[in-house]
């Protein structure tokens, strides 16, 4: 059988999937007992991002003073812990793959972290930087690997740990600039966008050649990825800071007095580019695979969007109609009012929770769809139920 033969009769399926919450749901309420008061004082926007979003509760790794519980390699860890059962060891592992927006640290890379917190031997790893398209990423690669026969099972994981540069102690510098503050309200609503919507925790998932023995399994079918970075500034960054030409500036090029007076390390989002455009390319991009493929949407069970808020559902539906894809929604899935926005982590927590709750039946169909706003990445991958 010729290289090419045997690649295309291969399969690539996801055996286990799990998921790690740091600490006790948080609800809307208690949010800045967690993050701190900016300027001593409750957010303005915090109750109008809240009320379009719909998140209700979310989890921190902080405990009520505002000091860290885990690490972002120490959350990892936890759940791919929890893969382990029924034959399969940490020892087991051939490849680690790791995806996050939120690493602990520039160097080492986070899936070297992270197997160090594991303590396992010697095995190949791999991490997948960016935002919300970083775990699936992870995931992609290790698809490759196993369909390439290099790797017989892979663990990949999505996590993050967000909730560090959504404290005060980032946004107290700017809250100095009163006069300032007073043309530009709200502390830049760019900023509080996202601090009120993300959360911390980490998926795991085990790819394998082999489908489970027993039980259900999902048989990745495909998984395609783009960017329109070549077409698009950036929208959401940190470590930098977005010039007025479109151009960005990193933080090597600030003195060290400038990072915390224009709080550089903090997360920002261009609420208006990411408006003009987030929806409308997704729905672009899916329209083009499914030609291209010649899918069938009828024979779709569940449709696993990663949104970021409620509020882009509507405009999700609006964008598929002027695409002609239509999804109805209830055959849509998603946990985001319950956990938040995990970034890297959100499909794999969709894809754990609708694995475990015993609804899924063999022959059914599932569609994953993540956007990244960074600089405008999507992925989108269909899996079936064996």
């Amino acid at each position: 059988m010729s290289f090419i033969a045997e690649f295309m009769s291969k399969s690539v399926y996801i055996n286990r999937l799990a998921k790690f919450l740091p600490n006790d749901p948080i609800p809307n309420d208690e949010m800045e007992h967690y993050l701190g008061l900016v300027d001593g004082k409750p957010s303005k926007a915090k109750p109008l991002v809240l009320r379009n979003n719909q998140i209700k509760t979310r989890y921190y790794a902080l405990d009520n003073n505002g000091n860290l519980t885990h690490s972002n390699a120490q959350l990892t860890a936890e759940a791919i812990r929890r893969l382990t059962g029924d034959g399969f060891k940490i020892e087991d592992i051939q490849l680690l793959a790791c995806g996050t927006t939120s690493p602990d640290q520039l160097l080492p890379s986070h899936s070297s972290m992270v197997h160090g917190e594991l303590r396992t031997g010697p095995i190949e790893t791999i991490t997948a930087a960016g935002s919300c398209c970083s775990g699936i990423h992870a995931i992609k690669y290790a698809y490759l690997s196993i369909l390439a026969g290099e790797k017989s099972n892979a663990v990949c994981t999505g996590s993050e740990l967000l909730s560090t540069w959504m404290k005060s102690k980032n946004f107290e510098k700017e809250s100095d600039k009163l006069h300032e503050l007073e043309k530009k309200p709200l502390i830049a609503f760019e900023k509080e966008f996202l601090r009120w919507m993300l959360s911390d925790g980490a998926g795991a998932a085990l790819l394998s050649d082999k489908p489970n023995k027993k039980g259900i399994t999902l048989k990745i079918d495909w998984i395609e990825s783009i960017s329109y970075a070549g077409e698009f500034e950036t929208c959401m960054y940190a470590g930098g800071e977005k010039m007025d030409n479109g151009g960005f500036k990193g933080w090597r090029e600030f003195e060290s007095t400038e990072l915390p007076d224009r709080s550089i390390m903090s997360l920002h989002q261009d609420v208006n580019l990411l408006g003009d455009n987030i929806v409308r390319l997704s729905a672009k991009y899916l329209s083009e695979i499914i030609n291209r493929k010649n899918i069938d949407l009828t024979t779709l069970s569940y449709f696993l969007p990663h949104l970021s808020s409620e509020f882009f559902r509507k405009k999700i539906e609006h964008e598929f109609k002027k695409v002609n894809i239509h999804i109805p929604g209830e055959k849509w899935f998603t946990n985001l009012t319950r956990l938040g926005n995990v970034g890297s982590a959100s499909i794999y927590f969709m894809l754990e929770e609708l694995f475990n709750s015993g609804k899924l039946k063999k022959g059914e169909k599932i569609l994953c769809g993540i956007p990244e706003s960074a600089r405008f990445s999507y992925v989108y991958a269909m899996m079936t139920v064996v």
